[in-house]
């Protein structure tokens, strides 16, 4: 299998020559083939180097917060999805450092009288691995993806499920399994105008350097 990743290296390095990308610039698809063959070299030594792989959709484990609790019609706030992932891997950052990566991305199923207003990513690292031969924007460990949302005032009343789907390509050091997509939802109530509105989750909404309340005794 190294051998094979090596001869992968190459050829992705000869187009990555300005004289050869001129010739595969209309071809974006390429690129994962050399992923596929990869893969697909995965599949056939995994047996023979007694190496198990996990299911690409157990990788990353998302959480959901919301920042209101109730959320009033015409108020604005936030969903956070917290994503754990797996020791040992990781997943392309949402702007992924090379054109033919797969990007990270949370998408929302909004009930009628929701919408999304923006969605915030985290930048990403910048890492190395051993079957590149550029180091690559990854998030590792955790991240989370914050997406601001208002209720209108067509937002039907009392408790709202939103449907969320993260999409991503999770790898470690030796090889990436295929991409997947995975569900998550967000549980919230809604209220009339000019209810009160209780902030909730304020470690996970804090402000970037802002200090967290103290734990309770």
């Amino acid at each position: 299998m190294t051998a094979l990743i090596a001869i992968i290296q190459k050829r992705f390095a000869r187009m990555a020559m300005p004289a050869a990308w001129d010739s595969v610039r209309h071809a974006p698809k390429l690129p994962m083939c050399f992923a596929a063959l990869a893969l697909a070299a995965l599949s056939a030594s995994a047996p023979a180097q007694n190496t198990a792989y996990p299911l690409a959709a157990s990788v990353l484990q998302p959480q959901t917060y919301v920042s209101l609790q109730p959320v009033p019609r015409g108020r604005a706030f936030e969903i956070a999805m917290v994503a754990k992932i797996s020791p040992g891997f990781h997943v392309n950052a949402h702007e992924p450092s090379e054109e033919y990566l797969i990007p990270t991305k949370v998408t929302a199923d909004l009930p009628p009288g929701i919408a999304v207003v923006e969605t915030d990513y985290p930048r990403g690292v910048m890492r190395g691995f051993r079957f590149t031969i550029t180091q690559l924007r990854v998030y590792e460990t955790s991240f989370t993806v914050r997406m601001k949302l208002r209720a209108g005032n067509a937002a039907a009343l009392g408790r709202q499920k939103i449907g969320l789907t993260i999409g991503y390509q999770a790898c470690n050091q030796d090889a990436c399994l295929p991409p997947t997509k995975i569900p998550a939802t967000a549980e919230l109530e809604i209220a009339d105008v000019d209810t009160p509105a209780r902030p909730a989750n304020a470690d996970i909404f804090a402000p970037a350097g802002a200090t967290k309340p103290p734990a309770q005794r």
